[in-house]
């Protein structure tokens, strides 16, 4: 299950005079400020809008777009009400982020619908009414494809891709059209002659695997066999780091300015490590450099702390690891854990 444009359905539902314009939420909310869109509606995706995009580039896309702050605590929140719908069907839920989860069903002993496809319509239609938010449902026989038939299925729809329909559908796409292949990986995987998904599948293990190294390059052919995990964990959503960062009106030159400013984020980093009551074991430093280069480094920690002045050295540490050749317009620390 996938919320269909979650941030700005939520925004939406909020301001319903808002329905059916182009509403771009991210940062304060002001394109003139530095900041990235964190999401972006429908009407707003048709001006070439997308979720990372500078906020002054998307105004200059579509001036006429309504741009708000983004607001964590209100997507938690409705993120919550929409699982919480999920749990009253007879399925094992695995909250994936705010917006996604997987629905595990045993078709043997699920009598209650004719077809997997009914279950995903009472889905569908049960998460907007008790909510208010449309969703789509992607149906397969593992997760890799239940993923990708989310795509098909989008807005509000529900789709089937499984293993009779997966070279049909699949086949003829990019690489990138796949859950866990980017954009560089495909341009990689052009330089080896490799362009869609059916010739990834029946690409050559060994050069592959020379290519991009013994488990990444095995891993790709599976994923373009659409072979993937089938165990859906009823598992509750648990953050894997916790992370602060800022966008300066004004770059930062001088490097006591960076420094001051990295040391501020990892305090409150360290505060969230604490209330979070989980020690981190590693700590990243991002930093985007003026015009638009960004760039993350990190460090693992002898061992796995809460203690803020660890967390705080551990970032000044990773800071000392970049080339100052540049001003700075935006700094970033994550505090990372062990996965659960």
């Amino acid at each position: 299950m996938d919320l269909d444009q979650f941030i700005a359905a939520v925004e939406v539902a909020r301001h319903p005079e808002l329905r059916g314009l182009p509403v771009v939420v991210g940062g304060a909310g002001d394109p003139t400020q530095r900041a990235v869109v964190a999401t972006a509606s429908y009407e707003a995706r048709e001006f070439g809008i997308t979720s990372g995009m500078p906020l002054r580039t998307a105004a200059k896309r579509c001036p006429e777009a309504v741009f708000l702050p983004s607001d964590p605590p209100a997507y938690e929140e409705v993120s919550e009400r929409v699982m919480l719908v999920l749990r009253t069907f007879p399925v094992v839920v695995e909250v994936v982020g705010w917006d996604e989860a997987f629905l595990g069903v045993a078709e043997s002993t699920n009598e209650r619908w004719e077809a997997p496809e009914a279950l995903a319509e009472d889905v569908r239609r049960k998460v907007l009414a008790d909510t208010g938010l449309s969703c789509s449902v992607g149906i397969g026989d593992n997760k890799l494809r239940a993923k990708l038939a989310t795509g098909f299925a989008k807005p509000a729809g529900v789709f089937r891709l499984t293993r009779e329909n997966w070279v049909e559908v699949m086949a003829h796409r990019p690489p990138d059209a796949l859950w866990g292949i980017g954009g560089r990986t495909t341009a990689k995987l052009a330089d080896l002659g490799i362009s869609t998904v059916g010739e990834l599948a029946m690409a050559d293990k060994t050069a592959l695997a020379e290519r991009f190294g013994p488990t990444m390059g095995p891993w790709f052919r599976l994923l373009a066999l659409g072979i993937g995990d089938k165990a859906v964990e009823a598992t509750p959503y648990v953050a894997r780091s916790r992370g602060r960062e800022v966008t300066f009106q004004q770059n930062l030159t001088e490097r006591s300015e960076i420094d001051e400013q990295v040391v501020v984020l990892a305090r409150r980093v360290a505060q969230d490590v604490a209330d979070e009551g989980r020690p981190a074991v590693r700590v990243a430093v991002k930093v985007r450099f003026a015009p638009f280069i960004t760039q993350t480094r990190s460090v693992t920690l002898p061992v796995p702390t809460t203690d803020g002045g660890e967390i705080e050295r551990a970032a000044l540490a990773v800071l000392d690891r970049f080339e100052h050749t540049r001003p700075v317009r935006l700094l970033g620390v994550r505090a990372e854990f062990n996965h659960p």
